[in-house]
């Protein structure tokens, strides 16, 4: 079974270690980072399960700022922020830029991992269907156990194999970007290079098929700085 994915944002050295220690211990899978550089370089590389996101952090970006990003890029990762003890106005403030919860240091290690199970099944109960086969994808359909796309009329859009493979990443991660370089070892298991337009040409070329307007994409919408995502029609 494929353990939850944690990202730690916390410039203290001594907590950072600590906390990690914590969690990777108790099942979870857990990069540690120091700063918000350090930790839009790795969500570029692909998007966390859950983000633990210190508020008050060295450089231009505070938490609440890289909260407000994180929300903005998805809605289905969990955000914990670690305020200072007593300060009710990071709580509060923490909330409104898209924290699902918050701990308040000093935090005892069974706290904040309760909490993070906590978020993390909010996370999935949220996000993930009973069992996928047919997934509406703007006004088209993918039927997973046929490996088929089909339009609003039922007639069958004919998919290259890649297509197909990258359509099921998407419709089994809806609302959550997924970089370029996650996308090509997944699929073509290979690693990306600076230079590799490969994932790029297969979304446009997908775009074309399922796109309403493949130049002002809605279905597939590119995220900056990470990738791509797949955003479910409204029922």
């Amino acid at each position: 079974m494929q353990l939850p994915s944690v990202l730690l944002v916390e410039d203290d050295a001594f907590q950072r270690k600590a906390a990690e220690t914590y969690l990777t211990n108790h099942d979870l899978k857990v990069i540690a980072v120091e700063n918000g550089a350090q930790m839009r370089r790795q969500i570029s590389r692909a998007m966390p399960d859950l983000v633990l996101l210190d508020v008050q952090l060295p450089g231009p970006e505070d938490g609440f700022t890289l909260a407000r990003w994180l929300r903005e890029s998805s809605t289905r990762v969990g955000i914990i922020m670690l305020t200072a003890a007593g300060a009710s106005g990071d709580k509060v403030q923490g909330l409104e830029s898209g924290a699902d919860d918050y701990v308040a240091k000093p935090y005892e290690p069974r706290e904040l991992l309760a909490r993070c199970k906590s978020v993390l099944r909010r996370s999935v109960n949220k996000a993930t269907p009973a069992r996928l086969e047919r997934v509406r994808m703007g006004r088209h359909t993918l039927d997973l156990p046929r490996r088929a796309l089909f339009d609003e009329a039922s007639r069958d859009v004919p998919l290259t194999s890649g297509e197909f493979d990258i359509l099921k990443i998407f419709a089994e991660n809806p609302n959550r970007p997924l970089s370029r370089d996650w996308l090509l070892e997944t699929t073509s298991h290979r690693s990306r290079d600076p230079f590799d337009r490969a994932i790029d040409l297969r979304i446009t070329r997908i775009r074309r098929k399922i796109e309403p307007a493949p130049d002002k994409p809605t279905v597939i919408r590119t995220v900056r700085g990470i990738g791509y995502m797949f955003v479910p029609p409204m029922e």
